[in-house]
């Protein structure tokens, strides 16, 4: 039988059934308290580790230096991110604090009456004016000089 130009050649099965099936995750390695103690003492101290000095450490610690290298890099990821967030506190921190200083500097400011303008006391709508004051709390008076 003669094949046709517009014949679809059709698969059987599902089309990633014939890729190779995924490699087996090797299991999380626990180190030893003492292993992770040493890590964190030189990581302290120095967050980058030549070859040499990682193969040093490694054979110290029964380790490989495949495991030292991978440690240092997440821990260096996990210092990042906590000195991020410890900056972003500090951030928010100085924010409210600048907020409150502003808000009782705006406080004190209300509170402290200003000295009566000369030129207001002898002119009575200038006075009047002098004397508004809406946003003054519980209607309490206070003056306004160079008005």
């Amino acid at each position: 039988a003669a094949l046709s130009p517009f014949a679809v050649t059709r698969r059987i099965g599902h089309p990633y059934q014939n890729r190779t099936p995924p490699k087996r995750k090797k299991p999380r390695t626990s180190f030893s308290r003492v292993q992770i103690c040493e890590l964190e003492k030189r990581f302290h101290r120095q967050k980058y580790l030549a070859s040499a000095e990682r193969a040093t450490l490694a054979k110290a610690l029964k380790m490989t230096d495949a495991q030292v290298k991978t440690w240092f890099q997440n821990r260096r990821t996990k210092w990042r991110r906590q000195t991020a967030e410890e900056r972003e506190a500090e951030r928010q921190q100085a924010n409210r604090l600048m907020l409150h200083l502003q808000q009782e500097a705006f406080q004190k400011s209300l509170a402290q009456p200003l000295p009566q303008d000369p030129l207001c006391m002898h002119n009575s709508s200038l006075y009047a004016l002098q004397n508004l004051q809406p946003w003054a709390e519980d209607n309490k008076v206070t003056s306004v000089s160079g008005v």
